[in-house]
């Protein structure tokens, strides 16, 4: 962002009143973020992107790791150095010092107000403290799937706030409180505004999605009138009758996970899960308190393909836990061997302040950490490699998010995704086009039928496959 003049802010401020936003972390704090975006739109505030003519700036920080704290004060120091009138919220601002107080307001005591994540009626209360409200919201337009920070035609929908583990390498409990799962109803009626907004896919999130509804005992809600139980199936299998693709992330290894197998065997829902197994001894995960144990998520994910042979499945990893054995590490890696997920992240243990995991015995050196994850990569690197290769040859649907154009040597591509990719964690599917109105053909949103031509460890290549009137005739 840019310097913002007295001069400057003082003109903005006798006109439209103007924020700076700056949004930091994870999808769920990508979601707190359009939701207080909806609402300052909603009152009239204009949204600016730099901090020229700013009236103030919201920054909605992470602090779930050491790297994301630091580039959340980063931010915040930025942010107060080149325009001075700061609201904090997000993870970050949920954090105390020992004393019990804010851990923001005690390396930046300038900000205006501190706020933790999910707090839009808070966040609110501070821009109006500060910068009054031009107008009522509630007569007033705004696009009817809110203000979004994605592209228009992929969307996240948030199900449920929380979660109700207490897993020792993680505080997002600590900020973001036990479960809270939204009425089924409510979520629908979001989802269905979303897709008349022009949204062709729905990436559901939560901090657990497959315990929604259980905070509720699965309680009954209406959707358009209709008795709906607030549990997982239900309402994947109410987000599949409204013509977008589905894509679900952060689904804990449940028995009744199963259930949602049949509905991506029938190509109701994407065949694609987003899983955090985390490791695969049963005595790390019995250390990190995760569910389940590595033999139990072979025989899942067994049972899972069995229903479903095409699904794809993308996963995290946490290796160098404290007290993790080269033994134990070991076994992780023959899990992978194993289990030959499609998509994996890995990273190496980082005490965070406040966890539980910091207080176990047998902490793991930096440079063991470090090594250990780089093997754990490697030997994903070949896993994933060899199964992107085996998808050279066939044919997908693929649907389009942008259109690159090489200026030097005049090549156009679009950059596009499958079943198999979620945006922005896995990689993406390239499709040659042949010119500029091949390109403006194919705009983002769009879907196409490709072949897939070659494959890296990451990316693929493909060439689309026109229907049989649109070929060229010899």
């Amino acid at each position: 962002m840019n310097a913002t003049s007295g001069p400057a802010r003082r003109r903005a401020s006798r006109g439209t009143p103007t924020v700076g936003f700056v949004s930091l972390g994870c999808p769920k704090a990508t979601v707190d973020s359009e939701r207080i975006l909806t609402r300052l739109r909603a009152e009239g505030y204009d949204i600016v992107g730099d901090y020229a003519g700013c009236d103030l700036v919201i920054v909605n920080t992470c602090g779930f790791i050491d790297e994301a704290v630091q580039e959340s004060l980063d931010a915040i120091g930025e942010a107060l150095a080149e325009n001075g009138r700061v609201i904090v919220t997000g993870c970050l601002g949920a954090r105390r010092s020992a004393a019990g107080d804010p851990f923001v307001a005690g390396v930046h005591p300038k900000v205006l107000a501190v706020t933790g994540p999910q707090a839009t009626d808070e966040v609110m209360e501070q821009v109006h403290a500060h910068l009054p409200r031009p107008h009522d919201p509630y007569v007033d337009l705004v696009p009817p799937g809110g203000i979004k920070l994605t592209p228009r035609h992929y969307a996240y929908l948030k199900i449920s706030e929380g979660c109700n583990h207490r897993c020792t390498f993680c505080i997002i409990p600590s900020m973001r409180g036990d479960l809270v799962s939204r009425p089924v109803g409510e979520v629908v009626r979001e989802a269905r505004a979303l897709v008349d907004a022009g949204v062709r896919e729905l990436l559901v999130i939560s901090q657990d999605t497959s315990a929604y509804g259980v905070d509720l005992r699965y309680r009954t809600g209406f959707v358009d009138g209709r008795p709906v139980r607030t549990r997982m199936l239900e309402l994947v299998s109410e987000l599949a009758r409204l013509g977008a693709r589905v894509r679900l992330h952060y689904v804990y290894p449940y028995p009744h996970v199963d259930q949602i197998l049949p509905l991506m065997a029938d190509g109701r829902v994407l065949p694609y899960l987003d899983v955090p197994f985390q490791h695969s001894h049963p005595r790390v995960l019995r250390a990190m308190k995760r569910p389940a144990s590595g033999e139990a998520n072979i025989e899942r994910i067994r049972a899972w393909r069995a229903i479903c042979p095409e699904l794809t499945i993308r996963s995290t990893f946490i290796v160098g836990f404290p007290g993790e054995t080269e033994a134990e590490f070991e076994h992780l890696l023959a899990f992978l061997e194993e289990a030959q997920l499609d998509r994996v992240g890995c990273f190496a243990y980082s005490p965070v302040d406040g966890a539980a995991a910091n207080a176990l015995p047998g902490p793991v050196p930096d440079e063991v950490r470090e090594a250990r994850r780089e093997r754990f990569m490697q030997l994903q690197a070949r896993i994933s490699a060899l199964r992107l290769r085996r998808r050279v040859g066939s044919e997908t649907s693929v649907l389009v998010d942008a259109i690159e154009h090489d200026r030097a040597s005049g090549r156009w591509r679009a950059v596009t995704r499958s079943a198999a990719e979620a945006p922005e964690v896995d990689g993406v599917i390239y499709v040659a086009l042949a010119d500029e109105a091949d390109a403006e053909s194919h705009p983002p949103g769009s879907e196409m039928r490709v072949r897939i031509v070659d494959a890296d460890e990451h990316d693929l290549l493909a060439r689309e496959e026109k229907a049989e009137g649109e070929r060229e005739r010899p």
